[in-house]
């Protein structure tokens, strides 16, 4: 039969831009994924797609942590986001994420950081986080000369699945180690010079550089989108209008 859908409005739309699934209110009845709806519109009723503004920040920017598994990815989430280091190692499964809220330029900015499996069997599933990103932090180990050597394959990673214009830091974690170092600073910061885009080195364990490598991002962020025409303080209201489909029995959502 033909199915008409009468106009949605976004109720909770943080992830509007990261293409997540958000609430969405649909005959008094909240829906969990607005691609099930937006396939079903009817050219009746087009639906109206509203951005309601969230007045606990002005900004909220998703940020992605990648690496080879064991770099310290998880430990500089934890560091930043609690303030806190723990000694035992686990290895990441899928995807984490974590949520800060800072103040920087008078501007309140709520971080989405999401934390990464660096192992190749979880590729399929973190592929998909990077789409909405806003920035990304590629990180290495400095004792670790195959997790530095892995870094071209990182951005290729970027390349096939981020947005074009995504803010990029290349990180060097566990420089507290210097016994241990098997990357050098001047060879990391010329790598990073040469493919333009900033450089810093960390350690979670004392804390070394991790709320500045985080500010800067959030700042290089902040300054991107401030100077483009639309940015995700204020993104345009979408209307579209569907067209009748025929719903057949078996059709299944996620």
């Amino acid at each position: 039969m033909d199915v008409y859908v009468t106009p949605v409005v976004i109720i909770n739309a943080d992830d509007i831009h990261s293409g997540r699934l958000f609430l969405c209110l649909y005959k008094n009845q909240l829906i969990c994924n607005l691609t099930i709806l937006l396939a079903a519109a009817g050219r009746e009723s087009p639906i109206t797609v509203v951005r309601i503004m969230n007045p606990e920040y002005d900004y909220l920017f998703k940020l992605l942590l990648i690496g080879d598994s064991g770099v310290g990815k998880s430990c500089l989430l934890l560091r930043f986001a609690d303030d806190s280091y723990l000694d035992s190692y686990i290895s990441t499964i899928g995807v984490d994420f974590k949520i800060r809220t800072v103040d920087q330029d008078g501007k309140t900015i709520k971080l989405q950081i999401w934390d990464t499996a660096g192992q190749e069997r979880f590729r399929t599933i973190t592929s998909s986080y990077y789409r909405g990103a806003h920035g990304i932090i590629i990180v290495y180990d400095v004792t670790d000369l195959e997790s530095f050597n892995n870094v071209k394959q990182w951005l290729g990673e970027i390349e096939r699945y981020a947005s074009e214009n995504v803010n990029k830091l290349l990180v060097g974690n566990k420089c507290d180690l210097t016994e241990s170092r098997a990357v050098s600073y001047d060879t990391a910061k010329e790598f990073a010079d040469e493919i333009g885009i900033p450089f810093m080195e960390t350690s979670a364990k004392d804390a070394t550089n991790v709320e500045q490598a985080f500010m800067a991002m959030c700042a290089d962020i902040k300054n991107r989108m401030a100077s483009q025409p639309t940015s995700n303080k204020k993104p345009p209201t979408v209307q579209i209008n569907g067209q009748p489909i025929n719903q057949k029995s078996g059709c299944c959502s996620n």
